[in-house]
């Protein structure tokens, strides 16, 4: 019965494709109507999962980690759990809880086949970076399945393409952020609202909606809306009974989502060893925080996404934000169907990403993986607008000023568009990860024998703390130390290893000196003469200062171990920085990519190295009861 109902409704919204022109239809209409379109190439889930998967094993492979956030609230928890000790921010103070360890619980678990193997802590970064990445790919084919299904095969592989060339989609996929496993199950909340085979999947669609808020990110939940109102106004236009099954469906994709957050409640419980409700926590400290909030760390113009989503989808960024004009203009002017769903449907699977990008344009901080979750969105909305422009440039009505035009040349100009989308892709994505790569190669010459680290040593790091990969990168044993910098803000902690206190004590141990309005601590530095090894850059920008001295070129102390090659942004053309431009003779010099040193030094053996003995006075902690 409920399917009746589904059905009636259906009817109500014109979902159905709309009739072939009859025999009677005048010739010029039926040429306006039915244009000459190839046959639909349907690809087979399989190969879009190859293609997204290939590209986002290739982006754990070779992506730097773009955001420190990455590296300090989510890469150094998870080490803590896996190899007892790591660096601590103030949101895992059990005085404020607003990360959650369930999260950081399920990515210890992914790193357990890297242990099984004995591939090393660095083979665990990279594994989990993997399976991030396949995770991802999964919950993209999925979506691809029923944009194929329920628009247009052609809209689907336009899709696919977005999603496995674009250079966001290169770094979210495989980013361990909350944001970027909220964008994943965005992907599979669409696509359960896109199916309507088999009735309704509100439940689901509801459940994964949550699911991406709970354990990723709260607001993620906003992007659920649309559909929510969609079915909303199904149930009005429907029958009692279908109103009631509009309110169950909900009831139970809600339920779902209950139990979600109960089950991280109690896994959090076990680490904070207090009952913490961390997405309220999150939305607390964003909105209602007397202290600043997110706003102490930065705020930026209202224009700041317009600029770095151009910079991460370039075309496709603009198609997106033509796409309901584009569908508008097409239901008002135009016969042609664009899609397989109504026009209102179309406008529903179009609203999230405008919904999306309006809410974190008004925000003042405003950070790029912030707009993760609307990925999918937004590669839905580019594949939609270019297949409207498709379809009109399709047309072979005399009336139509582009039938005027040679057919041929009609489509080399599609397609030259395309290729320059995908080739700028490619300048991007080899531009960021030639110029910004060396923080993830210069620690792996810490695991040659030749260096001669061994576990005890400090490896320091001062006004490039913020590019540090994590301890996974490090030989088992060498301990992260941070130098005093320019730096005045608060910098991570470390977790506390007092083993009397039980498993994880620093999970639920107060930690000394935190606080949630970055203030800093001074207590968080260690003295220069306590490192065995160092890492620093110096670029053709750089101005040393007192505390900023270049070690690179103290040759007196420091010894160089391994150089990598480091583009200079403030000394680089904007071509250089956006894209990539290579070394070549014929390229003018002033659009050349500038070049500095990011270098891995170690103390001379005549420099005395001064050590801490943190076992024998082991920081200082306050006990939660």
């Amino acid at each position: 019965m409920a399917s009746d109902n589904v059905n009636t409704v259906r009817q109500r919204f014109k979902t159905q494709p709309a009739p072939s022109p009859s025999s009677n239809t005048p010739p010029e209409q039926q040429a306006r109507s039915q244009p000459l379109r190839p046959p639909a190439f349907q690809l087979d889930p399989r190969i879009a999962f190859s293609i997204l998967v290939t590209a986002h094993i290739l982006a754990a492979l070779y992506h730097p980690i773009q955001d420190c956030d990455e590296t300090f609230n989510f890469w150094e928890p998870t080490h803590y759990l896996t190899h007892s000790h790591g660096l601590q921010t103030w949101e895992y103070s059990p005085t404020y809880a607003i990360r959650s360890w369930t999260y950081i619980g399920l990515h210890a678990l992914a790193t357990l086949p890297a242990r099984l193997l004995y591939l090393g802590k660095t083979g665990e970064f990279y594994s989990v970076r993997m399976i991030l990445g396949t995770l991802c790919a999964l919950c993209e084919t999925r979506l691809f399945t029923k944009v194929s299904a329920t628009l247009n095969p052609r809209i689907a592989i336009t899709f696919l393409l977005v999603l496995a060339s674009s250079p966001g989609m290169f770094h979210a996929s495989i980013a361990f952020l909350p944001s970027s496993f909220a964008m994943s199950l965005t992907a599979l909340g669409i696509a359960a609202f896109m199916e309507w085979r088999g009735g309704l999947h509100t439940a689901q669609g509801v459940w994964m909606f949550g699911i991406a808020a709970i354990l990723g990110w709260p607001f993620a939940a906003a992007l659920c809306a649309p559909f929510l109102l969609e079915e909303l106004a199904m149930a009005l236009l429907s029958d009692i009974e279908g109103q009631q099954s509009f309110l169950w469906r909900v009831v139970d994709g809600v339920t779902r989502t209950i139990v979600v957050v109960f089950l991280q409640t109690l896994g959090d419980w076990f680490f904070y060893k207090k009952a913490h409700v961390v997405p309220w926590n999150i939305v607390a400290y964003n909105i209602f925080s007397s202290k600043g909030g997110p706003d102490l760390y930065g705020t930026e113009a209202w224009h700041f996404y317009l600029r770095n989503l151009f910079l991460n989808f370039h075309v496709w960024f603009l198609l997106a934000l033509l796409s309901m004009p584009l569908l508008l203009w097409q239901h008002v002017f135009n016969a042609k169907g664009a899609t397989r769903a109504s026009y209102l449907r179309g406008l529903v699977f179009l609203t999230p990403f405008y919904l999306w990008l309006a809410i974190f344009t008004l925000q003042p901080h405003k950070e790029e993986r912030f707009m993760y979750p609307a990925y999918p969105a937004l590669a839905i909305n580019a594949a939609v607008a270019l297949h409207v422009i498709l379809a009109n440039l399709n047309s072979t009505d005399p009336k139509d000023l582009v039938s005027k035009i040679p057919l041929q040349l009609r489509f080399t100009v599609v397609f030259m568009f395309v290729l320059a989308g995908v080739a700028l892709s490619a300048l991007r994505t080899t531009g960021t990860v030639s110029a910004y790569n060396a923080p993830l190669n210069v620690y792996k010459s810490l695991h040659d024998s030749s260096t001669g680290a061994k576990a005890g040593d400090f490896i320091c790091l001062g006004k490039e703390w913020y590019r540090f990969p994590s301890h996974y990168l490090l030989p088992e044993g060498v301990r992260a130390k941070f130098l005093k910098s320019e730096f005045d803000g608060l910098l991570p902690g470390e977790f506390s290893e007092a083993t009397s206190f039980g498993v994880f004590p620093g999970t639920w141990l107060v930690p000394p000196a935190m606080n949630d309005e970055n203030i800093e601590d001074v207590g968080k530095y260690t003295d220069p003469r306590h490192c065995t090894f160092l890492v620093d850059s110096h670029l053709p920008s750089t101005e040393t200062t007192a505390l900023e001295p270049s070690y690179i070129k103290d040759e007196a102390t420091w010894e160089k171990v391994r150089c990598e090659k480091f583009m200079d942004a403030a000394s680089t053309h904007v071509l250089g920085r956006t894209l990539y431009v290579p070394d070549l003779p014929f390229v003018p010099e002033k659009y050349k990519r500038v070049w500095g040193e990011y270098c891995l030094l170690k103390r001379k053996k005549k420099a005395p190295v001064e050590r801490e003995r943190f076992m024998e006075a082991p920081p200082r902690v306050e006990i939660l009861h």
